[in-house]
């Protein structure tokens, strides 16, 4: 292979057909029937999706190693040695997913390293594309599960141990799809990161702009809420006697909703869980459980958010004469991308001729756990009206191509340069676990 001239380099640009035959082939496997795809992580569905994307890895010539938590890296050799600039995403979904929500940011990086390799390129560093386990944590609870123990902000022995809602563990669906490998976590720094991802927003497509140079992630807490109160006869309990676990789970979603109103600019709330028992059409629900998700760029606002949503919480237990405990699921605070690879994304986008938009991420995305040890950025491109984690979830081919065009050049920028860019500095809160209870009689 050779080290073609800059300008030959600034010409090239992927293979978007090839590209979209990848897409397809992985969205054949958890295919759902309505357009959408169900890999739920360390599923069996999983398993297959790993195998065929570690089997287009290995036809490109790769080196896969897979981690001892199921993170898959491969590896395209530079001419020189050193820390690889790494791309990837994930290709775990939701249990609605699409096909392009994780995917397109694994597949578009096999799609810059075949570009390079067919045009018998070899670049200054290496470069290495990688998938991560569990980022959606839809499964095993916290979402970028794999990103987060790569980068040490989780232990391996807690990640093995983490269960789903069959109390069934990481470590032994690693073991029973054959994805718990040998290489350590975490493991080395790469040079630096950078993760194409769909938007999954409708900022881009409203304002008619192609490529989005993302600018940091917002913070997110996930709390589950579970509450205690009493079960009894629907027709013969009086209103004023009730511990109804179903209408204090109800005022704690409006009341997550209301906070997030009151606060407003990036504030958002969302309760997308909730269970009751006994579940039927003529009981009062003796026990509720919920999980409130809450997210803002400002880790300020977001801890305001919290705060108010503990005394809520503490207002309902005590009007509704129940119990209520909390437990976090997740912590992650609010992450701001480098900005030399912030202004590099940019400026690479407008080369190209496309417009371009700084914005933050409302998701939360692998990228934020590699800021932590490495500079690292984003590139976002538009989702059909702003739906993801939905069948109905939709790039067009043009504006696919456009950000892996976008990611082969910035990728080429990082891997041929002379100097480091600048150091970037660890962000992002630790996962935490905990549980408060808050209790209140009734008189």
């Amino acid at each position: 292979m050779s080290n073609a001239a800059s300008s030959d380099l600034g010409d090239l640009r992927i293979d978007v057909d090839r590209l979209l035959g990848r897409l397809e082939a992985l969205a054949q496997i958890g295919d759902t029937g309505d357009g959408g795809n169900c890999r739920l992580a360390l599923t069996d569905e999983d398993r297959d999706g790993r195998d065929l994307v570690v089997g287009w890895m290995r036809d490109l010539g790769l080196s896969v190693t897979v981690d001892v938590v199921g993170n898959v890296v491969a590896v395209y050799p530079g001419a020189g040695d050193g820390p690889p600039v790494m791309t990837g995403s994930h290709i775990d979904t939701v249990r609605t997913g699409g096909r392009y929500d994780g995917n397109l940011g694994v597949l578009a990086g096999l799609e810059v390293i075949e570009t390079l390799s067919t045009a018998g390129v070899r670049l200054r560093r290496p470069l290495a594309v990688a998938f991560f386990t569990d980022e959606e944590g839809s499964r095993f609870p916290p979402d970028m599960l794999g990103s987060l123990t790569f980068v040490g902000g989780m232990s391996v022995e807690e990640a093995l141990d983490v269960t789903d809602s069959d109390g069934i563990t990481v470590g032994a669906e690693l073991d029973r799809i054959g994805y718990r490998g040998a290489a350590p976590c975490p493991a080395p720094a790469p040079f630096a990161f950078v993760e194409l991802h769909i938007e999954q927003g409708p900022v881009l497509e409203q304002d008619g702009v192609t490529i989005g140079a993302v600018t940091g992630v917002q913070g997110i807490s996930w709390q589950e809420v579970t509450i205690e109160g009493q079960s009894n006869h629907a027709g013969t309990t009086p209103m004023h006697m009730r511990r109804d676990a179903g209408h204090a789970a109800a005022r704690v979603a409006v009341a997550a909703r209301e906070i997030a109103a009151d606060i407003g600019g990036y504030q958002v709330a969302t309760v997308g869980v909730m269970d009751l028992h006994p579940d039927l059409v003529n009981v009062v629900a003796g026990r509720a459980r919920l999980c409130v998700d809450m997210r803002n760029i400002h880790e300020q606002e977001l801890q305001q958010a919290e705060r108010l949503m503990a005394t809520s919480i503490e207002r309902i237990a005590a009007s509704e004469g129940v119990g209520i405990s909390t437990r976090s699921m997740a912590r992650f605070e609010p992450v701001i991308f480098d900005i030399p690879l912030v202004d590099l994304v940019e400026a690479t986008a407008r080369r190209l001729g496309h417009s371009v938009k700084r914005l933050p991420s409302g998701a939360g995305h692998d990228a934020q756990m590699l800021a932590r040890v490495c500079p690292t950025g984003m590139i976002f491109v538009q989702s059909h009206k702003g739906l993801s984690h939905n069948p109905a979830e939709y790039t067009a081919p043009a504006d696919l191509a456009a950000g892996a065009d976008v990611l082969l050049q910035v990728m080429i920028d990082l891997a041929t340069r002379e100097g480091d860019i600048p150091e970037v500095s660890p962000t992002g809160g630790e996962f935490a676990r905990g549980e408060r209870g808050v209790g209140a009689a009734h008189d």
